[in-house]
Protein backbone atom coordinates (compact mmCIF):
# COMPACT_ATOMS: atom_id res chain seq x y z
CA UNK A 1 0.00 0.00 0.00
CA UNK A 2 1.31 3.42 -0.97
CA UNK A 3 0.80 5.76 1.96
CA UNK A 4 -0.68 9.23 1.61
CA UNK A 5 0.11 12.12 3.96
CA UNK A 6 -3.36 12.39 5.55
CA UNK A 7 -6.45 10.49 6.63
CA UNK A 8 -9.77 12.12 7.54
CA UNK A 9 -11.09 11.03 10.94
CA UNK A 10 -14.14 12.34 12.78
CA UNK A 11 -14.14 15.67 10.97
CA UNK A 12 -10.39 16.36 10.93
CA UNK A 13 -7.41 15.63 8.70
CA UNK A 14 -4.75 13.77 10.66
CA UNK A 15 -1.36 12.32 9.74
CA UNK A 16 -1.51 8.86 8.18
CA UNK A 17 0.66 7.41 10.96
CA UNK A 18 -1.59 8.93 13.63
CA UNK A 19 -4.70 7.11 12.38
CA UNK A 20 -4.60 4.42 15.05
CA UNK A 21 -7.23 2.82 17.26
CA UNK A 22 -7.30 1.09 20.65
CA UNK A 23 -6.86 -2.69 20.70
CA UNK A 24 -10.15 -2.99 22.63
CA UNK A 25 -12.12 -1.15 19.97
CA UNK A 26 -15.50 -2.87 19.65
CA UNK A 27 -15.29 -3.35 15.86
CA UNK A 28 -12.00 -5.27 16.16
CA UNK A 29 -13.69 -7.89 18.32
CA UNK A 30 -17.21 -8.10 16.89
CA UNK A 31 -17.05 -6.83 13.31
CA UNK A 32 -19.29 -3.86 14.11
CA UNK A 33 -18.28 -1.65 11.21
CA UNK A 34 -19.49 -0.71 7.74
CA UNK A 35 -17.43 0.53 4.82
CA UNK A 36 -17.35 1.55 1.18
CA UNK A 37 -14.92 1.32 -1.70
CA UNK A 38 -14.83 4.33 -4.03
CA UNK A 39 -12.49 5.44 -6.80
CA UNK A 40 -11.46 8.83 -8.09
CA UNK A 41 -10.07 8.98 -11.62
CA UNK A 42 -7.74 11.42 -13.33
CA UNK A 43 -9.61 13.57 -15.87
CA UNK A 44 -9.08 16.71 -17.93
CA UNK A 45 -10.78 18.66 -15.13
CA UNK A 46 -8.81 17.21 -12.24
CA UNK A 47 -9.66 14.19 -10.07
CA UNK A 48 -13.27 12.98 -10.36
CA UNK A 49 -14.97 10.80 -7.75
CA UNK A 50 -17.13 8.12 -9.36
CA UNK A 51 -20.66 8.04 -7.91
CA UNK A 52 -19.64 9.67 -4.62
CA UNK A 53 -23.21 10.41 -3.51
CA UNK A 54 -24.43 6.88 -4.28
CA UNK A 55 -21.56 5.32 -2.35
CA UNK A 56 -22.07 7.46 0.72
CA UNK A 57 -25.82 6.89 0.68
CA UNK A 58 -25.09 3.17 0.62
CA UNK A 59 -22.68 3.58 3.55
CA UNK A 60 -25.44 5.26 5.56
CA UNK A 61 -27.87 2.52 4.47
CA UNK A 62 -25.39 -0.14 5.61
CA UNK A 63 -25.19 1.59 8.97
CA UNK A 64 -28.97 1.51 9.29
CA UNK A 65 -29.02 -2.24 8.61
CA UNK A 66 -26.71 -2.83 11.59
CA UNK A 67 -28.43 -0.26 13.87
CA UNK A 68 -25.67 2.31 13.43
CA UNK A 69 -26.61 5.97 13.01
CA UNK A 70 -23.65 7.45 11.13
CA UNK A 71 -23.27 11.08 12.29
CA UNK A 72 -22.63 12.58 8.83
CA UNK A 73 -24.69 13.13 5.70
CA UNK A 74 -23.68 11.84 2.29
CA UNK A 75 -22.90 15.38 1.18
CA UNK A 76 -20.72 16.06 4.23
CA UNK A 77 -18.75 12.89 3.54
CA UNK A 78 -18.34 13.82 -0.12
CA UNK A 79 -16.98 17.24 0.84
CA UNK A 80 -14.61 15.60 3.34
CA UNK A 81 -13.40 13.26 0.61
CA UNK A 82 -12.72 16.15 -1.75
CA UNK A 83 -10.72 17.94 0.96
CA UNK A 84 -8.74 14.75 1.61
CA UNK A 85 -7.91 14.25 -2.08
CA UNK A 86 -6.78 17.87 -2.30
CA UNK A 87 -4.65 17.61 0.85
CA UNK A 88 -3.03 14.41 -0.41
CA UNK A 89 -2.52 15.95 -3.88
CA UNK A 90 -3.87 12.84 -5.58
CA UNK A 91 -4.72 12.69 -9.27
CA UNK A 92 -6.42 9.31 -9.02
CA UNK A 93 -6.98 7.12 -6.00
CA UNK A 94 -8.89 4.44 -4.17
CA UNK A 95 -11.05 5.78 -1.33
CA UNK A 96 -11.96 3.76 1.77
CA UNK A 97 -14.61 5.19 4.12
CA UNK A 98 -15.20 3.21 7.32
CA UNK A 99 -17.66 3.76 10.16
CA UNK A 100 -17.24 1.60 13.23
CA UNK A 101 -18.07 1.31 16.91
CA UNK A 102 -15.03 2.49 18.79
CA UNK A 103 -13.51 2.03 22.23
CA UNK A 104 -15.94 1.86 25.13
CA UNK A 105 -17.90 -0.91 26.78
CA UNK A 106 -16.98 -4.49 25.86
CA UNK A 107 -19.71 -7.00 25.04
CA UNK A 108 -21.91 -7.71 22.08
CA UNK A 109 -24.11 -4.63 22.40
CA UNK A 110 -22.13 -1.52 21.36
CA UNK A 111 -24.84 0.91 22.48
CA UNK A 112 -23.10 3.90 24.06
CA UNK A 113 -19.78 3.35 22.33
CA UNK A 114 -18.64 6.15 20.01
CA UNK A 115 -19.16 5.80 16.26
CA UNK A 116 -15.86 6.66 14.62
CA UNK A 117 -15.75 7.56 10.94
CA UNK A 118 -12.61 7.62 8.81
CA UNK A 119 -11.86 8.19 5.13
CA UNK A 120 -8.56 7.11 3.60
CA UNK A 121 -7.40 7.74 0.03
CA UNK A 122 -4.28 6.44 -1.68
CA UNK A 123 -2.89 5.56 -5.10
CA UNK A 124 -3.96 2.06 -6.13
CA UNK A 125 -3.84 0.42 -9.52
CA UNK A 126 -5.78 -2.55 -10.85
CA UNK A 127 -7.10 -4.88 -8.16
CA UNK A 128 -6.91 -8.10 -10.18
CA UNK A 129 -3.84 -7.07 -12.18
CA UNK A 130 -3.29 -5.33 -15.50
CA UNK A 131 -2.89 -8.71 -17.22
CA UNK A 132 -6.24 -9.85 -15.83
CA UNK A 133 -7.91 -6.62 -16.89
CA UNK A 134 -6.62 -7.11 -20.43
CA UNK A 135 -6.82 -10.87 -20.98
CA UNK A 136 -9.13 -12.15 -18.25
CA UNK A 137 -8.73 -14.02 -14.97
CA UNK A 138 -9.12 -17.61 -13.76
CA UNK A 139 -11.78 -18.27 -11.13
CA UNK A 140 -12.65 -21.06 -8.73
CA UNK A 141 -16.15 -21.99 -7.61
CA UNK A 142 -15.82 -21.51 -3.88
CA UNK A 143 -16.60 -24.16 -1.29
CA UNK A 144 -17.84 -21.29 0.87
CA UNK A 145 -21.48 -20.17 0.55
CA UNK A 146 -22.51 -16.54 0.19
CA UNK A 147 -24.26 -15.21 3.29
CA UNK A 148 -28.05 -15.44 3.36
CA UNK A 149 -30.32 -12.60 4.53
CA UNK A 150 -31.43 -14.80 7.45
CA UNK A 151 -27.83 -14.86 8.66
CA UNK A 152 -26.57 -11.33 7.97
CA UNK A 153 -27.89 -8.58 5.66
CA UNK A 154 -26.19 -9.15 2.27
CA UNK A 155 -27.11 -5.64 1.09
CA UNK A 156 -24.91 -4.27 3.88
CA UNK A 157 -21.19 -3.68 3.35
CA UNK A 158 -20.33 -4.66 6.90
CA UNK A 159 -16.86 -5.65 8.00
CA UNK A 160 -18.30 -8.83 9.52
CA UNK A 161 -19.79 -9.95 6.18
CA UNK A 162 -16.43 -9.74 4.47
CA UNK A 163 -14.88 -12.59 6.45
CA UNK A 164 -17.03 -14.76 4.16
CA UNK A 165 -15.50 -12.98 1.16
CA UNK A 166 -11.96 -13.18 2.53
CA UNK A 167 -12.24 -16.94 3.07
CA UNK A 168 -13.43 -17.44 -0.51
CA UNK A 169 -10.63 -15.27 -1.86
CA UNK A 170 -7.92 -16.99 0.17
CA UNK A 171 -9.16 -20.43 -0.83
CA UNK A 172 -9.11 -19.48 -4.52
CA UNK A 173 -5.61 -18.02 -4.38
CA UNK A 174 -4.25 -20.96 -2.37
CA UNK A 175 -5.61 -23.25 -5.09
CA UNK A 176 -3.82 -21.28 -7.80
CA UNK A 177 -6.70 -19.13 -9.05
CA UNK A 178 -7.11 -15.36 -9.24
CA UNK A 179 -10.57 -15.04 -7.72
CA UNK A 180 -13.60 -16.95 -6.44
CA UNK A 181 -17.26 -17.19 -7.39
CA UNK A 182 -19.75 -17.92 -4.60
CA UNK A 183 -23.10 -19.69 -4.75
CA UNK A 184 -25.89 -18.79 -2.33
CA UNK A 185 -27.75 -21.11 0.04
CA UNK A 186 -30.11 -22.13 -2.80
CA UNK A 187 -27.22 -23.21 -5.00
CA UNK A 188 -27.65 -20.24 -7.32
CA UNK A 189 -24.80 -17.99 -8.46
CA UNK A 190 -24.43 -15.01 -6.10
CA UNK A 191 -21.28 -12.98 -6.84
CA UNK A 192 -17.54 -12.79 -6.40
CA UNK A 193 -15.95 -12.03 -3.02
CA UNK A 194 -16.00 -8.31 -3.83
CA UNK A 195 -17.56 -8.15 -7.28
CA UNK A 196 -20.85 -8.51 -9.13
CA UNK A 197 -20.97 -11.04 -11.95
CA UNK A 198 -22.23 -10.50 -15.51
CA UNK A 199 -22.79 -13.11 -18.20
CA UNK A 200 -23.22 -12.65 -21.95
CA UNK A 201 -25.29 -15.27 -23.76
CA UNK A 202 -26.55 -14.86 -27.34
CA UNK A 203 -25.66 -11.15 -27.20
CA UNK A 204 -27.83 -10.64 -24.08
CA UNK A 205 -26.28 -9.27 -20.88
CA UNK A 206 -27.45 -11.19 -17.81
CA UNK A 207 -26.74 -10.61 -14.13
CA UNK A 208 -28.00 -11.92 -10.82
CA UNK A 209 -30.65 -9.97 -8.86
CA UNK A 210 -29.98 -8.70 -5.34
CA UNK A 211 -32.42 -11.21 -3.81
CA UNK A 212 -29.88 -13.89 -4.73
CA UNK A 213 -27.62 -12.48 -1.97
CA UNK A 214 -25.72 -10.24 -4.39
CA UNK A 215 -24.72 -6.76 -3.26
CA UNK A 216 -26.48 -3.97 -5.13
CA UNK A 217 -23.31 -2.89 -6.89
CA UNK A 218 -22.93 0.72 -7.94
CA UNK A 219 -20.48 -0.17 -10.71
CA UNK A 220 -22.83 -2.98 -11.78
CA UNK A 221 -25.74 -0.55 -12.03
CA UNK A 222 -23.59 1.75 -14.15
CA UNK A 223 -22.64 -1.10 -16.48
CA UNK A 224 -26.31 -1.96 -16.97
CA UNK A 225 -27.02 1.66 -17.92
CA UNK A 226 -24.03 1.77 -20.27
CA UNK A 227 -25.17 -1.45 -21.93
CA UNK A 228 -28.70 -0.15 -22.44
CA UNK A 229 -27.28 3.03 -23.98
CA UNK A 230 -25.55 0.83 -26.56
CA UNK A 231 -28.70 -1.10 -27.43
CA UNK A 232 -27.62 -4.23 -25.54
CA UNK A 233 -30.49 -6.19 -24.00
CA UNK A 234 -30.07 -6.46 -20.22
CA UNK A 235 -31.88 -8.83 -17.89
CA UNK A 236 -31.67 -10.02 -14.27
CA UNK A 237 -32.39 -13.65 -13.48
CA UNK A 238 -31.25 -16.55 -11.35
CA UNK A 239 -28.17 -18.31 -12.64
CA UNK A 240 -26.79 -21.73 -11.81
CA UNK A 241 -23.24 -22.97 -12.20
CA UNK A 242 -24.02 -24.56 -15.58
CA UNK A 243 -25.20 -21.21 -16.95
CA UNK A 244 -21.95 -19.42 -16.31
CA UNK A 245 -19.80 -22.32 -17.51
CA UNK A 246 -21.68 -22.21 -20.84
CA UNK A 247 -21.59 -18.41 -21.11
CA UNK A 248 -20.29 -16.74 -24.26
CA UNK A 249 -18.62 -14.11 -22.09
CA UNK A 250 -18.26 -13.53 -18.36
CA UNK A 251 -16.93 -10.59 -16.38
CA UNK A 252 -16.77 -9.08 -12.91
CA UNK A 253 -17.63 -5.50 -11.99
CA UNK A 254 -16.81 -3.55 -8.86
CA UNK A 255 -15.06 -0.47 -7.56
CA UNK A 256 -11.81 -2.38 -7.13
CA UNK A 257 -12.26 -4.85 -10.01
CA UNK A 258 -13.70 -2.21 -12.39
CA UNK A 259 -14.59 -4.37 -15.45
CA UNK A 260 -12.50 -7.56 -15.37
CA UNK A 261 -13.08 -10.39 -17.88
CA UNK A 262 -13.22 -14.02 -16.70
CA UNK A 263 -11.62 -16.55 -19.05
CA UNK A 264 -11.79 -19.75 -17.02
CA UNK A 265 -13.69 -21.36 -14.13
CA UNK A 266 -12.30 -24.52 -12.51
CA UNK A 267 -10.36 -25.36 -15.66
CA UNK A 268 -13.37 -24.83 -17.93
CA UNK A 269 -12.66 -22.22 -20.62
CA UNK A 270 -15.35 -19.53 -20.91
CA UNK A 271 -16.32 -18.80 -24.51
CA UNK A 272 -13.19 -18.43 -26.61
CA UNK A 273 -10.97 -18.05 -23.57
CA UNK A 274 -10.48 -14.39 -24.42
CA UNK A 275 -12.45 -11.25 -23.46
CA UNK A 276 -15.49 -11.15 -25.73
CA UNK A 277 -16.73 -8.24 -27.86
CA UNK A 278 -19.46 -7.07 -25.47
CA UNK A 279 -17.10 -7.26 -22.47
CA UNK A 280 -14.51 -5.24 -24.38
CA UNK A 281 -17.10 -2.72 -25.54
CA UNK A 282 -18.43 -2.13 -22.03
CA UNK A 283 -14.95 -2.06 -20.49
CA UNK A 284 -13.82 0.58 -22.98
CA UNK A 285 -16.97 2.65 -22.46
CA UNK A 286 -16.58 2.40 -18.68
CA UNK A 287 -13.02 3.71 -18.72
CA UNK A 288 -13.94 6.43 -21.22
CA UNK A 289 -16.74 7.49 -18.85
CA UNK A 290 -14.75 7.57 -15.60
CA UNK A 291 -11.85 9.41 -17.27
CA UNK A 292 -14.28 11.95 -18.81
CA UNK A 293 -13.19 11.09 -22.35
CA UNK A 294 -16.87 10.34 -22.93
CA UNK A 295 -19.18 12.91 -21.35
CA UNK A 296 -22.55 11.19 -21.87
CA UNK A 297 -22.62 10.09 -18.25
CA UNK A 298 -20.53 12.90 -16.76
CA UNK A 299 -23.22 13.36 -14.07
CA UNK A 300 -21.75 10.25 -12.45
CA UNK A 301 -18.54 12.18 -11.74
CA UNK A 302 -17.95 14.55 -8.83
CA UNK A 303 -14.99 16.72 -9.78
CA UNK A 304 -12.36 17.76 -7.26
CA UNK A 305 -10.64 21.09 -7.80
CA UNK A 306 -6.93 20.20 -8.07
CA UNK A 307 -4.47 21.96 -5.80
CA UNK A 308 -2.41 24.47 -7.79
CA UNK A 309 1.34 23.98 -7.65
Amino acid sequence: MKQSPYIWKNGKLIDWEAATTHVLTHALHYGSGVFEGIRAYETDQGPAIFHSDAHYKRLIQSGKLVYMDIPYTADELTQATKALIQANELKSCYIRPLAYYGYGEMGLNPEGNPIDVIIAAWEWGTYLGTEGLKNGIRCKMSSWTRLDSRISPPLCKSTANYLNSALAKREAVRCGYDEAILLNTKGHVAEGPGENLFMVKDKQLITTPSYESALEGITARSIRELAISQGIEVTERCLIRDDILLADELFFTGTAAEVTPIREIDGCVIGTGRPGPITQQLQELFFDTVSHRSQTFSHWLDFVTPVKA
